[in-house]
C-alpha cells in the first residue's frame, strides 16, 4: 500500500556485453546523437527552441561560453522492444553505476548510493526499535566451519569464491569470501549463549558480500559483490522467531511498497525454493511486466533448530534444562534498486519514487535574451533555500555552458521526480513552473504558497507511481486450474496462480516440462493471504487435491 499523506517526508535473463564492448557502444551512441543534432543545425533544420544562453558573467563582463544545445541525452533502446538492453543502458545513463574491468562487479555511484542510504536510515532506525543491534564478522571463512552444515553449503557451494594465494606463496588452507554469514557467525553464539538470560541474541550487520559463479551478469540484480544488510537472530522459542520473520517481512515490504513505490507480495517459498538448510522462508515478491518474470525483493528465514544443532547453540532453560536456540536470518540488498528501475524507470531514463531521491526537486533557471538574467538566478536560489528549509530535497542546476533545454534532458534521465523552471515570465509574475517527471504535467505555482503545493505534488507522484506499477502488474496476474491453461499464460508472460498439492516432485515436474529457451517455470510463493479453495479443487499439475494456491512464473 502507498505511503499514507501524513508519513510523507520529504531468464531471459538480460545479456550483458562485455564491460569493453558494452562501455563503447554506449560511447558511439553518444557520438552518433550528437553527430546527427549538429548535421541537422548544419543543414539549417528546426533549431527554435534552442534557447540563447546567458551570458557567464552576468553583470555583463568576461568572455562567452559555448552553450552545448543539444538535447541529445535519449536512450538509444526502448523499454517495451529492448529490454536488456534499454536497462542496461538506463543505469549507465542515469548514473546509477559504472562498469568495472571484472566482469559483475560494478562501481556504485553516488546516485544511487544515495537510495541505499536511504532505505538503510529508514530500516536501520526501525530495527534497533525491535531491539536488534549492529555489529560486524569478518570478510573470510574457514573451510572447516564454511563445509559443516551440509546442506547450508551445497546451496552456495558453485559460488563460494576462494583466496589460495598470499603474494606468490599458495596458503596452506584456502581461505573462502563469504557468500552469507550463517557459518560465520554461529560458532560465537554458541559461545556468547549459555542460558535463557542470554536470549534473544538479536545482530545486525551492513555489509558486502560474494557470490562468484553464475552467467549473464546484471547490474544490482546479479552481481559477484552486493551490498545487503543481514540479520541473524537467536531464541528461547518459536513462536518468538515466527513472530519476527513476519515483523521482518513487514519492513520489507514497507521498503518496496512505501519507499521504492514497487507492488511486492507477502508469502512463502516452496519446499524446493526456501533457504538452504532453513526451516521456512518468506518472501516480498515483485514481479517484472516487461519481462513477465517474478523477483525475489527480499527474504526472512526461520532456520528452525538446524543451525543450532549443528553449531551446539545450546542454553539452559528456566527449569535448568538444556535446549537449542530457533533462529532466524533475514536480508535485503541492492538488489532493490534493480528492481524499482525496471518498474519505474521509462524510456527518456530513470523515474525515481520522491521517498528515495536525495533531488526531489531541480530547479533550471531559464533566461532569454534582454532578461534579468541575475533576478532569475536570485529566484531560483531563493527556491533552493526556501525549499531545503522545509525539508525537500532541493537543488539548482547553474552550469552555464548547457541550455536548459540540455538540462531538462539531463535531469529526466536521472529520475528526478520535479523540475521547477524559472523564466522571465515566472519572474514577473511571482510564480515558478513545475513539471513532474512522471507524468510531464505542467503546472504553474505561486511563490507565496510553493512549499505546501511542492509537498503535495510529490506526494501524488509518489501514490502515483505505486498505483500504476500495481495496476499494470495486476494486469499481467491471471488465475489458472489446468495444466493447458497454464502453458498458455505462461506463454504470455503472465504471473501465474494457481492451486497446488505442495509436493516438491510435482514442482521438480513443472520445472522439467516447461524448460525451454525462456527458463523454466517455478514456484514464486504461496501467498500470505490464501484465496479460499472450494472443496475438490484439484493441483493444476498432478490432479491430486489441492492444498493451496501459489504463484508461478519464470523469475530472475
Amino acid at each position: 500500500m502507498p505511503v499514507s499523506k501524513h508519513q510523507f517526508n520529504l531468464e531471459p535473463s538480460i545479456d550483458f556485453d562485455t564491460v569493453a564492448n558494452k562501455k563503447q557502444q554506449y560511447e558511439v551512441n553518444v557520438l552518433c546523437s550528437e553527430l546527427k543534432l549538429k548535421l541537422k543545425v548544419m543543414a539549417g533544420g528546426d533549431n527554435k527552441k534552442a534557447e540563447k544562453k546567458p551570458k557567464a558573467n552576468v553583470s555583463g563582463g568576461g568572455k562567452k561560453k559555448e552553450v552545448k544545445k543539444e538535447t541529445g541525452l535519449g536512450l538509444s533502446f526502448k523499454k517495451d522492444e529492448n529490454f536488456g538492453e534499454w536497462y542496461s543502458e538506463v543505469v549507465v545513463s542515469g548514473e546509477m553505476i559504472e562498469y568495472y574491468d571484472i566482469s559483475g562487479c560494478y562501481i556504485i555511484r553516488p546516485w544511487a548510493m544515495s537510495i541505499w542510504e536511504i532505505m538503510q536510515t529508514f530500516f536501520d532506525a526501525e530495527i534497533k526499535k525491535m531491539k536488534i543491534k549492529n555489529c560486524y564478522f569478518p570478510l573470510f571463512v574457514s573451510p572447516g566451519v564454511l563445509e559443516k552444515e551440509k546442506d547450508h553449503i551445497e546451496g552456495f557451494a558453485p559460488e563460494v569464491a576462494w583466496v589460495t594465494k598470499s603474494g606468490q606463496s599458495d596458503l596452506e588452507v584456502p581461505i573462502a569470501i563469504r557468500p552469507t554469514s550463517e557459518t560465520v557467525m554461529y560458532p560465537y553464539y554458541s559461545k556468547w549463549i549459555r542460558g535463557h538470560r542470554d536470549l534473544p541474541l538479536k545482530l545486525n550487520q551492513w555489509c558486502n558480500v560474494v557470490r562468484w559463479e553464475f552467467s549473464n551478469p546484471t547490474p544490482f540484480i546479479r552481481s559477484r559483490e552486493f551490498l545487503w544488510q543481514e540479520g541473524h537472530t537467536a531464541f528461547a522459542t518459536k513462536s518468538e522467531a515466527d513472530t519476527e520473520v513476519l515483523d521482518i517481512l513487514e519492513l520489507y515490504r514497507r521498503i518496496y511498497e512505501e519507499f521504492m513505490a514497487v507492488p511486492v507480495i507477502k508469502g512463502k517459498k516452496s519446499e524446493l525454493e526456501k533457504f538452504a538448510g532453513g526451516l521456512y522462508t518468506t518472501t516480498v515478491e515483485a514481479f517484472v511486466p516487461n519481462t513477465g518474470r517474478g523477483i525475489q525483493g527480499a527474504t526472512s528465514h526461520c532456520l528452525g533448530q538446524n543451525f543450532s544443532n549443528m553449531f551446539d547453540i545450546t542454553f539452559e532453560n528456566e527449569k535448568g534444562e538444556k535446549a537449542k536456540a530457533w533462529q532466524n536470518s533475514w536480508a535485503y540488498t541492492t538488489r532493490t534498486i534493480g528492481v524499482m528501475v525496471m518498474v519505474h524507470g521509462d524510456d527518456k531514463g530513470l523515474v525515481l519514487p520522491p521517498k528515495v531521491a536525495s533531488v526531489q526537486v531541480i530547479v533550471i533557471p531559464v533566461p532569454y535574451k534582454d532578461a534579468d538574467t541575475q533576478g532569475i538566478f536570485d529566484a531560483c536560489n531563493a527556491t533552493v533555500e526556501t525549499l531545503s528549509e522545509a525539508g525537500i530535497g532541493a537543488e539548482a542546476d547553474f552550469r552555464d555552458n548547457y541550455s536548459p533545454g540540455w538540462k531538462y534532458s539531463h535531469w529526466e534521465m536521472k529520475g528526478v521526480p520535479l523540475r521547477i523552471e524559472i523564466g522571465p515570465k515566472d519572474l514577473a509574475n511571482n510564480q515558478v513552473r513545475a513539471v513532474r517527471r512522471d507524468s510531464g504535467a505542467k503546472i504553474d505555482l505561486p511563490r507565496a504558497s510553493l512549499v505546501e503545493q511542492v509537498k503535495e505534488i510529490l506526494y501524488k507522484i509518489q501514490e502515483s507511481l505505486f498505483e500504476a506499477a500495481k495496476q499494470r502488474r495486476d494486469a499481467c496476474i491471471q488465475t489458472v486450474k489446468t495444466w493447458d491453461e497454464f502453458v498458455e499464460a505462461l506463454g504470455q508472460r503472465k504471473m501465474i496462480l494457481a492451486p497446488w498439492c505442495d509436493e516438491v516432485e510435482v514442482e521438480k515436474d513443472v520445472k522439467a516440462r516447461t524448460k525451454g529457451e525462456m527458463g523454466a517455470a517455478k514456484s514464486l510463493c504461496s501467498p500470505m493471504e490464501q484465496p479460499e479453495i472450494p472443496e475438490g479443487t484439484i493441483c493444476f499439475a498432478s490432479g491430486k487435491p489441492a492444498k493451496k494456491w501459489t504463484y508461478w512464473g519464470r523469475s530472475y
